[in-house]
């Protein structure tokens, strides 16, 4: 499956996809990136005249490039859009730095286990300085629809 198929396989769409490209994929990882634009809806009221991106808008795009396109990769041989749907049924996260309007982020996956259709991972993410962003532990489960 080629990387960008994984991502027009996503149940996600524009304001709520938070994948632009992913870097490198394998059995064991993936590594992808997004920006965040200037314009995203929740910088709104988060926070009055300092916007930042949400703890979990951060945790959601580590879950959507580290849970859901590495669950999609790892199904390759029987996924199916129409029958099987991808879910994250649990996480743990620290963040460590804020990301701001118009930044882009990194994020590595490193499988920990994938059986019986769930799939966990540590999960990091960093800005384009190296610094890290936030960590932590993401699950998901593909089930059929």
């Amino acid at each position: 499956m080629v990387r960008a198929d994984i991502i027009k396989e996503l149940p996600y769409s524009h304001p709520f996809l938070f994948v632009d490209e992913i870097l490198e994929i394998d059995d064991d990882h993936i590594k992808g990136c997004y920006t965040f634009k200037n314009d995203e809806y929740f910088y709104q009221g988060h926070f009055k005249d300092n916007p930042i991106t949400p703890g979990v808008i951060l945790t959601e795009c580590m879950a959507q490039i580290g849970m859901a396109c590495f669950g999609i990769y790892l199904l390759k041989d029987k996924w199916d859009q129409n029958a099987i749907a991808v879910a994250m049924s649990s996480n743990e996260m620290n963040f460590y730095k804020p990301v701001y309007p118009g930044e882009k982020v990194t994020v590595i996956s490193h499988k920990v286990y994938f059986r019986f259709n769930k799939l966990k991972c540590d999960v990091s993410m960093s800005n384009t300085k190296g610094q890290l962003v936030a960590k932590g532990v993401i699950a998901g489960v593909a089930f059929n629809k």
